[in-house]
């Protein structure tokens, strides 16, 4: 999620249930052709459509919208990078790299061991 300063920043997010694309383009910082475009690329992101087409996002939109935005715009991500993050593909990545670098430290330590019992 958002790093605490990053929080500083961004309004409070009133105790409403449902916001406009008007209020979450203030609450996110982000501006509305932003948000409509960020909905075609982020499958996680589906605001409630109304008469008229017009989108209600909840209180979880606008914490995914944050989450989306900091990911852009703090952590210097790629739409492509961010969306492969933000669905977990990345983290499965990191895991089995972690799992390789601990296998190959176990590996060097057992030959350390061996030299040093010599």
């Amino acid at each position: 999620m958002l790093e605490p300063s990053n929080n500083d920043e961004l309004p409070v997010i009133p105790g409403k249930r449902y916001f406009t694309i008007g209020e979450v383009s203030e609450l996110c910082m982000v501006k509305p052709h932003v948000l409509r475009y960020w909905e075609q690329e982020f499958p996680q992101l589906k605001p409630v459509k109304r008469r008229g087409n017009r989108r209600y996002y909840q209180r979880q939109d606008v914490l995914l919208i944050r989450q989306i935005r900091a990911l852009l715009y703090d952590q210097g991500f790629t739409i492509g990078g961010a969306r492969q993050r933000m669905s977990g593909d990345d983290v499965k990545d990191e895991a089995s790299q972690y799992k390789q670098m601990i296998r190959q430290m176990i590996t060097e330590l057992e030959e350390v061991l061996a030299v040093l019992k010599a």
